[in-house]
């Protein structure tokens, strides 16, 4: 063993010369660096060897080559490269190596080793840790798609990264996020042909492989969206090539895929819909008023697209497809209520679907709260009270509904609430009991109140009722 580490440390010998000699390290600094990096050598030839001690020397060696090259931006010395960094860059990867082949399970510490290639611009190794890596874990697809893009980002190689790919589809022909990549590759380096074409006229005869390799790889990827559980995957890779602006033709095809296949999808029909709401019709429309228009008919037509949907997939994710477009249709910042007032009727139209409320719990309880807010509007208080009756008991419960309704009730008259907290959980009868502790209340009608709900409060309701009331009147809530 001591023959061992007195070779590697005499194979040093040129390099720490070289430092001392162009004046990046002292005399003192380099005999301090090889008494260091002796007692880390031995740790590396002990009968019993752990990784944090690997760990500890590449991390060492790691930060000489920072100090190196701090020391070199301040000296302004940026020659003997050779003899020193790349003789400490031989040496981390062979640390490396001999720690990921003893613990090759170890995924982080081969991504330790690829980040420290790209870092220190190492191409060559970094190709042949990748390699190695992919031979042991050949069942992890995101480690294929690593190397992949390596291949395109780093060595500008898009064979290499095609050649990957396809190994990796060998190994995961089901995989969705390896096609996903696949393809955004194929359109990267489609893209990259097409701005060569510009510059130079003979990548026109390179263009011609691009576009089979391309059409030999959508077909492949078609034919696999057959096989896949929905429209989501398809969509995915709509959403890659609307990324790029030459992908309009691919684009459309796509769109035909996904009409001609998914329509058993809920997915298709929400996305068919909402494409609605980005149609471009005519010249844009200056005027605030001839604007509001354009979005109306666009959201018409959005809904007529929802019901066809419906006509064909009335299903809970379907439904909740529907409503959810609604309630975001609602909630968006405008100033023109001609339009709230109508994605709010629409909302109401879809609630009279009997049974929507249990179908899709969701979204009930925000659809309840708009429901009522629209019947007040609509027909005054005797329509809100008579929403409010009809759905108080429905699951599930919302804050927000019960609260709704006091404030209703509060504009009508101020002795009315009673007759809407029948129905409330613990914590709202003890809201009820602080309006009325409020500068508008009836302190007198406190005692009426916690007898109510003494009296129709049951079980663990009680105590807990109980419990917060008594907190109150000792001013700790």
């Amino acid at each position: 063993m001591a023959e061992i580490v007195q070779q590697r440390i005499e194979n040093r010998i040129p390099e720490l010369e070289q430092l001392e000699r162009v004046g990046l390290f002292s005399k003192k600094e380099v005999k301090s660096m090889l008494k260091r990096v002796t007692a880390l050598e031995y740790k590396l030839h002990r009968l019993i060897i752990t990784k944090v001690d690997f760990i500890a020397y590449i991390q060492y060696e790691i930060n000489v080559l920072e100090l190196i090259k701090k020391r070199r931006s301040r000296i302004g010395y940026q020659f003997k490269r050779e003899e020193i960094e790349f003789s400490i860059i031989s040496r981390i990867n062979s640390i490396f190596r001999r720690a990921t082949t003893k613990w090759k399970d170890d995924v982080q510490l081969w991504l330790s080793h690829i980040a420290f290639c790209k870092k220190w611009n190492t191409k060559v190794q970094l190709g042949k840790v990748f390699s190695s890596m992919l031979a042991i874990h050949p069942e992890k697809p995101a480690l294929w798609i690593m190397a992949a893009k390596s291949e395109l980002e780093d060595r500008n190689s898009s064979e290499s990264a095609r050649h990957l790919f396809l190994r990796a589809l060998r190994f995961h022909p089901e995989s969705k996020k390896v096609y996903q990549e696949y393809f955004r590759m194929e359109l990267l380096h489609a893209e990259k042909l097409r701005k060569q074409q510009k510059e130079l006229a003979q990548a026109e005869i390179d263009m011609v492989s691009t576009h089979t390799h391309t059409h030999t790889f959508l077909k492949m990827l078609m034919d696999f969206s057959v096989l896949s559980t929905g429209a989501d995957f398809i969509l995915s890779l709509l959403t890659i090539a609307a990324i790029f602006d030459f992908t309009k033709e691919l684009q459309d095809t796509i769109i035909q895929d996904l009409q001609s296949k998914y329509t058993d999808d809920s997915l298709t029909w929400d996305f068919m819909a909402k494409r609605e709401l980005g149609a471009t019709v005519g010249e844009e429309l200056q005027s605030a008023k001839g604007r509001a228009s354009d979005i109306a008919r666009r959201e018409e037509r959005c809904c007529q697209v929802y019901e066809e949907g419906l006509n064909s997939l009335n299903t809970e994710a379907m439904w909740a497809c529907y409503v959810s477009f609604c309630l975001e249709r609602f909630k968006r910042k405008t100033n023109v209520q001609q339009l709230k007032e109508k994605v709010t009727f629409q909302i109401i139209t879809i609630i009279a679907d009997e049974g929507l409320l249990s179908v899709v719990p969701a979204v009930s309880m925000e659809i309840k709260e708009k429901y009522l807010d629209w019947s007040y509007r609509a027909g005054g208080y005797k329509k809100a009270r008579k929403t409010f009756t009809s759905l108080h008991e429905s699951r599930p419960f919302s804050k927000a509904f019960f609260t709704r309704m006091i404030q209703i009730e509060k504009d009508q008259v101020n002795d009315s609430l009673r007759t809407v907290y029948g129905f409330f959980p613990p914590d709202l009868w003890l809201e009820y009991i602080r309006e009325e502790l409020g500068p508008s209340g009836h302190p007198e009608n406190c005692g009426k109140i916690h007898w109510r709900a003494m009296k129709l409060l049951e079980g663990e309701s009680v105590e807990r009722f109980t419990a917060q009331y008594t907190l109150l009147q000792t001013g700790h809530i």
